[in-house]
């Protein structure tokens, strides 16, 4: 004879089996039982009686079985695929941004080529009435004076070669710079005196420039100075006046009997031209006259700075010695 209690007592057991099963299965979290388990739990709780919330905690730390396992699998496996192919998507669309902005000439070009379109104009007709002619016919022009213009316009174009304005194609070699003169002051005046430069001349000797160490007032620094405020060569060692033009030959300087240009030093002998017995003077030329007359501007221990002037005949000028560069 049966019982209800002997039912009841089934009923508690297998209530204990099914919460033995979700948290201790001794198969394995994977086995058949244990997945229907899960199953009947998350519809609703019914075999052990839980609220939802307690279900769903349960869902969460069930073991899962193969079938999800394999799922989740393939949905990372998606998503890991779409996550590549949109990456490489903005990788083609960042290069294509760069490469178009680095070089924009060479993209408007091949666009340029790729979409060419040759259009055909048709000359369009006119009625009479209007203002406008685009007829094959040209009125001529008449002036205010009532003559009628038959000259016809010319189209000019490109071709041809290239020519010289004068017949003549020649270079006038005179007419550039032939000095190879770092001074530019030197290579212009080199320019003009081409054809009586000493040969073999170097524009390029030594100066001997290393500051004007001349006395104040003296003859020798003054021409110094001046030699400086025209941008001409001078050395700072030259000796006493009558010792210039042979200091300056040493250097190599050009050293002559004949002024040439404004700036060229004047080198006196001892007691020349009222020069001093023992040193001898030196001047500088500021004026070259028609006649061959020159002016002179020089300088001496008792002008205490000043300058003074005189004026030398051809004559007289041809009985001096010239420093010119």
């Amino acid at each position: 004879m049966k019982h209800a209690a002997h039912k009841a007592g089934r009923g508690s057991q297998r209530q204990f089996s099914v919460s033995k099963a979700l948290f201790a299965s001794s198969r394995g979290g994977h086995s058949a039982k244990t997945a229907r388990m899960v199953e009947r739990s998350a519809n609703g709780g019914a075999v052990v009686g839980l609220d939802d919330a307690v279900a769903r905690k349960l869902n969460e730390i069930t073991p899962r079985t193969r079938r999800s396992i394999r799922q989740a699998n393939r949905a990372a496996e998606r998503k890991s695929v779409l996550l590549a192919s949109t990456s490489l998507a903005t990788l083609v669309g960042t290069a294509a941004t760069v490469m178009a902005f680095a070089s924009p000439d060479e993209s408007a070009t091949s666009l340029s080529e790729a979409s060419t379109t040759t259009t055909q104009l048709k000359r369009v007709s006119v009625d009479s009435g209007s203002t406008v002619s685009r007829s094959e016919e040209r009125t001529a022009l008449t002036s205010t004076d009532g003559t009628v213009s038959t000259a016809e316009s010319t189209q000019t174009t490109n071709d041809g070669g290239w020519q010289l304005g004068a017949a003549d194609t020649s270079l006038d070699v005179n007419q550039m710079s032939r000095s190879t003169a770092n001074n530019q002051v030197v290579a212009s005046l080199m320019d003009g005196d081409a054809s009586v430069l000493p040969a073999g001349f170097n524009p390029n000797h030594a100066t001997g420039d290393v500051g004007n160490v001349y006395e104040f007032s003296q003859c020798t620094w003054w021409v110094y100075t001046r030699r400086t405020q025209l941008g001409l060569p001078v050395g700072s060692h030259m000796g006493n006046g009558n010792m210039w033009a042979n200091s300056a030959r040493a250097l190599g300087y050009w050293v002559d009997n004949t002024p040439r240009h404004v700036g060229d030093i004047i080198v006196f002998a001892a007691g020349q031209a009222d020069s001093d017995a023992t040193y001898g003077h030196v001047a500088i030329v500021e004026k070259i006259n028609e006649d061959g007359s020159i002016v002179t501007s020089e300088c001496g221990s008792v002008m205490n700075g000043q300058t003074y002037s005189r004026t030398f005949t051809a004559a007289e000028a041809g009985n001096f010695e010239y420093i010119h560069y």
